[in-house]
């Protein structure tokens, strides 16, 4: 048994046994708690679940847009990366721009109608089509605002100019490992008014000891089944590519939460996980020749010996 799917699988059944029902931004609803934190020991396995299908390669590309400072949808969907797409198309369908068929509200109802469904699925692939060829389009309706990567590479100072903050703390690993201040943020107050989807994980900070590099994540709202196992597996490679350009063994991914929730549309799809026997976890390799946390490519990144059950379907809450 792997601890480290196990210590998923209890915050899962901890919130669905013990969350309260809350309304929310999307209008879904709830099972919510305030308030936790897991820990992950990456020497005992990559923390990518066994108990339903996680994409790794989404993982890989959405780690590797961040890092690029990308905030456009262009290069995951070259990567066949659809995760961050329902905001850039949202914008577009509630755009002047839009021509096409009423799209009110598509955010809840393309999974219940099957008749809107067919025209989401239409307009949907008109909408990514046009944002791989088209640049103005692109340009336009790709982008989502000052999100992940740019916070990461390039926060916007007052006094002008920018930080780069993977860059200053994978440096500061290397000079001044017991610096208490090896820490990126994500949440910008001034640009939260600019981005499609605030930072839900928010701040993160790195913790060396005995030649081990380990990694604290802060995430202020979580969704638990579709958002969770991504973040940790995210981490917990962001964690490992770091130690690999710092000389640094893996330690720990410890996950810290605010609120942590179950939508409610998503319930009976915990039950189901929950009811799953878990499988060994598999190793991670990354490409050794690499000398650049900010050079890795989707080639140099692999997981071995990864044997999941069948993935799980859920709606994603827009």
């Amino acid at each position: 048994m792997s601890k480290n799917e196990q210590a998923y699988l209890d915050f899962a059944r901890d919130v669905l046994e013990n969350g309260e029902y809350k309304g929310d931004r999307t209008g879904t609803g709830t099972f919510s708690v305030f308030g936790r934190q897991q820990r992950y020991d990456l020497s005992e396995g990559f923390p990518l679940l066994t108990t339903k299908r996680v994409a790794f390669g989404l993982i890989k590309s959405e780690l590797l847009w961040f890092l690029k400072g990308d905030t456009n949808i262009r290069f995951l969907l070259e990567n066949n990366n659809h995760i961050w797409d329902e905001w850039a198309f949202k914008n577009w369908v509630n755009s002047d721009a839009y021509a096409g068929p009423d799209m009110t509200d598509f955010g809840r109802r393309s999974t219940t109608d099957a008749d809107f469904k067919l025209i989401y699925d239409e307009q949907h692939q008109i909408f990514c089509d046009r944002i791989l060829s088209d640049d103005d389009f692109a340009d336009r309706f790709g982008d989502l605002g000052v999100v992940y990567g740019a916070q990461w590479r390039h926060w916007q100072k007052v006094q002008g100019g920018f930080i780069d903050q993977i860059q200053d703390v994978v440096e500061q690993i290397k000079v001044n490992p017991d610096s208490r201040r090896l820490i990126v943020s994500a949440w910008n107050p001034e640009a939260v008014p600019m981005q499609a989807l605030p930072p839900c994980h928010t701040l993160f900070q790195f913790y060396v000891n005995q030649g081990k590099l380990s990694l604290q994540l802060y995430q202020r709202s979580a969704d638990i089944f579709l958002g969770v196992p991504f973040n940790i597996a995210s981490y917990a490679l962001l964690l490992s590519m770091v130690a690999a350009q710092t000389g640094l063994e893996v330690g720990e991914f410890i996950h810290t939460f605010g609120d942590a929730h179950i939508y409610s549309n998503h319930v009976d799809q915990v039950k189901e996980q929950l009811s799953r026997e878990m499988g060994e976890l598999p190793n991670l390799a990354l490409n050794p020749a690499v000398k650049s946390i900010f050079e890795y490519e989707m080639t140099d990144i692999k997981v071995e010996n990864y044997h999941p059950a069948k993935s799980i379907k859920a709606p994603v809450a827009v």
